[in-house]
């Protein structure tokens, strides 16, 4: 008799863009490395924005991007469908416009091949989505599936969005819930709610495309961009606030869960990636006098396919949440940026 087959996240050690390499491991690896500075070059790792930018002509700029993860549910269709979806979204946080991509995959040779063939349709149905061809890829053999895709994008020069343009007194606006990280630990051990499965499968397989298309549409000014994955809501509104030279204050009470991750995180299921997370944020992030433990790791928690968080002039914030409602997009107002020391606040 053959024994059964493992379950896709019990080969991943790590799930989702929870697997990424922390901030700080990310910059002491890099430090010294060479940054070949071009002036075709708009956008580089200098400010640890969401794709590279390369200026081709006056008017014309190439997005590209790359992202790819260990599996973060176990249902291999959804699992393709999430990995695409979360690369193709760096390209809209950008301001651009995505044109084509290629698969990357690592898949175990243990495995049956219907399994990688059910991943890339998974994958295919977004891109397809999307608007996009899938024109190639690379494989190798690994003990650890993975899937990704590297997305090839388009923006007039003058119009990129980064994560480092915020001005004080702007709002920080957030279109997904957070808690994904949370949701997908609770999957993996067996205790997740189904409502909450379905419910965190469905949000981690939305396209931010209509969100990043009201963001770019130059209806409103959009002075920062970037979306919400592997650093979480913490790490990624810290850059924002940094690349600003600002302080981010964050709201508590008008950031959106996703229902029951706090009951979890108080349960302990908090993926690791969430409390290196939460380590790293908390020298640039103050919080309020006795704030539970559990509720920092929900606001530091790894995000898979997060929703764009933008910082929009106070003025245009009323036009721009009836242009993403027009779109069908939720959107919270979560913040806001000021002058201070470069950092993050919890209010």
């Amino acid at each position: 008799m053959n024994a059964p087959l493992p379950r896709l996240t019990q080969l991943s050690s790590c799930a989702g863009c929870a697997a990424k390499l922390r901030p700080d491991v990310l910059h002491e690896m890099l430090k010294g490395l060479p940054n070949t500075k071009v002036k075709e070059a708009l956008v580089g790792f200098e400010t640890s924005d969401d794709a590279a930018v390369y200026r081709l002509k006056p008017d014309l700029a190439v997005v590209e991007t790359v992202d790819f993860f260990p599996p973060v549910l176990d249902d291999p269709f959804a699992y393709g469908q999430i990995a695409a979806a979360n690369a193709m979204s760096d390209i809209w946080a950008m301001g651009g416009r995505a044109i084509f991509a290629l698969n990357i995959v690592a898949f175990p040779k243990e495995l049956p091949i219907t399994i990688l063939h059910e991943i890339l349709a998974g994958g295919a149905s977004k891109a397809k989505e999307a608007g996009i061809p899938i024109l190639g890829g690379h494989s190798v053999q690994s003990p650890e599936p993975k899937y990704g895709m590297a997305v090839t994008g388009l923006v007039h020069p003058k119009r990129v969005l980064t994560n480092a343009g915020g001005k004080a007194g702007d709002v920080l606006i957030l279109t997904k819930p957070i808690g994904t990280g949370i949701a997908t630990t609770a999957l993996k051990r067996g205790v997740a709610a189904k409502d909450l499965v379905k419910r965190v499968t469905k949000q981690m397989a939305t396209l931010n495309k209509a969100a990043g298309e009201v963001f770019a549409s130059g209806k409103f000014k959009v002075n920062a961009l970037t979306d919400v994955t592997g650093f979480g809501l913490l790490g990624h509104g810290l850059e924002v606030a940094r690349g600003a030279k600002l302080r981010a204050v964050i709201q508590l009470e008008d950031v959106p869960l996703l229902p029951g991750v706090a009951a979890l995180a108080e349960q302990g299921v908090v993926p690791g990636g969430t409390k290196t997370n939460l380590a790293h944020a908390e020298k640039g992030v103050t919080f309020p006098d006795g704030l539970p433990e559990p509720i920092k790791h929900v606001l530091a928690d790894a995000q898979t396919n997060g929703g764009l968080l933008a910082a929009v002039p106070a003025k245009d914030v009323p036009r721009a949440l009836r242009a993403l409602a027009a779109k069908k997009v939720d959107a919270w107002p979560i913040g806001w940026l000021e002058r201070g020391r470069p950092g993050l606040t919890v209010v």
